[in-house]
């Protein structure tokens, strides 16, 4: 019998399917063109990142590439995590594929100060703190390892140092702090 974690995730899968035509879920070991990814972000971070196949979910287009232990994951972390990736689907549908590569990749730089790609990265975030909330509860979101969890991934070379000022992503996750508590209410 299924339990109700795992049966939220299912039917959270089965609404994407619905939602975003032609939408799957891929193991990232399984795709030649990940590992590629890998190497190429192993080359720029000059080694700082090499957790992108074993620990990152990517969204291009319609397809969320998992880590090997995806199905292994507890079903409330799939669930969250794939809330994280669906904002990145719908940012497909709404800049193609040309258009996500040009901002989340280039623009206005590929590394330190990727304005676009913080930008794209903080709505997915946002999405999960919620969903962290939803799950876990209020208090997991406002945790202080958790918030540093976050914020970490925006200023460390995961993401490229994408965004280096830690001051305004502070006040980034204080607004979607204040956004639960509004919801809340």
């Amino acid at each position: 019998m299924e339990d109700e974690h795992e049966a939220r995730y299912r039917a959270y899968v089965d609404a994407l399917t619905r939602e975003i035509p032609g939408f799957r879920i891929v193991r990232k070991d399984r795709s030649r063109w990940q590992r590629a990814i890998h190497w190429s972000l192993v080359a720029v971070t000059f080694g700082g990142m090499r957790a992108y196949l074993t620990s990152y979910q990517t969204t291009i287009r319609r397809t969320v590439y998992v880590t090997a232990d995806w199905d292994d994951r507890d079903a409330r972390t799939r669930y969250i995590t794939l809330r994280h990736e669906a904002v990145h689907l719908r940012q497909f549908r709404r800049f193609t594929l040309p258009g996500m590569a040009l901002l989340y990749v280039l623009l206005p730089l590929p590394l330190g100060l990727a304005w676009c790609r913080a930008r794209f990265e903080m709505a997915a975030y946002a999405e999960e703190i919620r969903a962290t909330a939803e799950v876990w509860g209020p208090s997991h979101a406002r945790d202080p390892a958790y918030r540093a969890e976050v914020i970490g991934e925006f200023l460390g070379p995961s993401y490229g140092w994408m965004w280096p000022f830690r001051r305004s992503l502070e006040r980034w996750y204080d607004r979607v702090l204040a956004d639960l508590d509004t919801a809340a209410r």
